[in-house]
């Protein structure tokens, strides 16, 4: 059996094995009706919407807006808001659609949405979207085809760049070198120059943060086909990380919320975080006099959080959840999509407004990095980025603690890994 396969397989008897009682969550499509199709005009229906930033206290009102406006748009179709609890909305979701249950549309980050798409759980959308023609921007986009075939459309694309204290840092470093001196020129006292995870209770911030030091010197998991953890370019940015933990210029065991109120504060010079880390810098601080600038790593490549727009494939109204994407992929309602979610880049390519400008001179900085990065998942082994990110971070992290090299680390990593996948 082919190896994507053998994953595909191995989701689908994950989540046809949930108890039915599972099933019974809100945020369920429609259970009366015949399927619509996804073609020609919509026939009246209501639609569920589920999105794990509808529920977030600074964007989720702007959406809930914006799909109010859509509803006002015509009289055709409603869509309204899934509910979903946060804290499992992915397993919550792909739980209900294991059971032919499920909302109509789905925002799904890149994990979950490279489970569904394995599994069978989304409609295809070959025939339904031109990517040409709706001038969807190609380097995020091409990571939503799955074995030939497209399964969504990007709603939201947030770049990770270097955050930074202005007032600390007149001039942003460029070189990794710089990067470095400023951290530990920085470093006094309760200061530090830099921060990010380094514990296992934070596995997958570990996972976010390491994965930038791969990218930006010129490593990657895999080749798309074959598992790469122990390359040459991976092991040299994860050093690059070590030699910062080892040079001590971070705050050890600190967790990602006592060094963001660091950060606030003035405690810490410098994060490597994505756009939307622009708002709730903010919001923890007003006044605080940050900017941003691209990772000073010698290759330009650095992750993204890539959230596709989906369409469930038990939805018994595919042309309508259809409708509703051709809609929010107009470009007008792109712009207001864009000025929603802040920092992030959208499905195609927008003008900021003077207002948002003035308020965030540096968000040009975040869109130009939308060609460069790359979602956080081990591309070709979606499915099984979480086990395989346990694999990874652990070795990482054995290594931080000088239990073993970070080559030896890796080349473990990679025989783990390589036993998990079946290759």
């Amino acid at each position: 059996m082919h190896a994507r396969s053998r994953r595909s397989a191995r989701m689908i008897a994950l989540v046809a094995g949930i108890s039915a009682s599972a099933l019974a969550l809100a945020g369920c499509s429609s259970s009366s009706g015949e399927p619509s199709g996804s073609s020609g005009k919509p026939s009246p229906a209501t639609i569920t919407f589920a999105a794990s930033t509808l529920g977030d206290p600074g964007r989720g009102p702007g959406l809930q807006k914006l799909l109010d406006e859509y509803n006002s748009s015509q009289d055709i179709v409603t869509i309204k808001p899934a509910s979903v609890p946060y804290p499992t909305f992915g397993q919550t979701v792909l739980t209900q659609m294991g059971g032919g249950e499920g909302p109509d549309l789905v925002r799904f980050d890149m994990p979950e949405f490279e489970a569904a798409a394995g599994s069978q759980l989304l409609e295809p959308l070959d025939d339904q979207i031109d990517a040409k023609k709706l001038d969807l921007i190609a380097a995020p986009d091409k990571y939503l085809t799955v074995d030939d075939h497209r399964y969504g459309v990007v709603f939201e694309d947030a770049n990770y760049a270097m955050f930074y204290n202005a007032d600390l840092i007149p001039e942003a470093p460029k070189t990794f070198d710089e990067f470095v001196q400023t951290a530990k020129k920085l470093t006094a006292g309760d200061t530090y120059g830099l921060a990010f995870r380094q514990t296992q209770a934070e596995e997958a911030g570990v996972w976010q943060d390491i994965f930038n030091y791969v990218l930006g010197f010129g490593g990657n998991w895999s080749d798309g086909k074959k598992l790469t953890i122990d390359s040459p370019k991976v092991v040299e940015g994860l050093e690059a990380y070590q030699k910062l933990y080892d040079d001590n210029v971070i705050p050890k065991g600190a967790d990602a919320a006592t060094f963001r109120k660091m950060f606030a504060n003035g405690k810490v010079g410098m994060e490597l975080n994505n756009g939307g880390y622009v708002t709730a810098t903010t919001a923890a601080n007003p006044d605080l006099n940050f900017s941003v600038a691209p990772i000073p790593f010698p290759v330009k490549k650095q992750g993204a959080l890539i959230a596709p727009i989906v369409v469930n494939a038990n939805s018994k109204h595919k042309d309508a959840a259809l409708d509703f994407i051709h809609w929010l992929l107009k470009p007008a309602q792109q712009v207001k999509l864009q000025e929603i979610l802040g920092a992030s880049s959208v499905a195609t390519p927008t003008e900021r407004s003077a207002a948002s400008l003035e308020k965030y001179p540096f968000l040009p900085v975040l869109d130009s990095l939308t060609d460069t990065g790359v979602p956080q998942i081990v591309v070709g082994f979606g499915a099984q980025t979480p086990d395989l990110r346990h694999i990874i971070v652990t070795q990482v992290l054995t290594a931080l603690k000088g239990e073993k090299d970070m080559k030896t680390a890796m080349r473990d990593a990679q025989k783990q890994a390589e036993e998990l996948v079946g290759k």
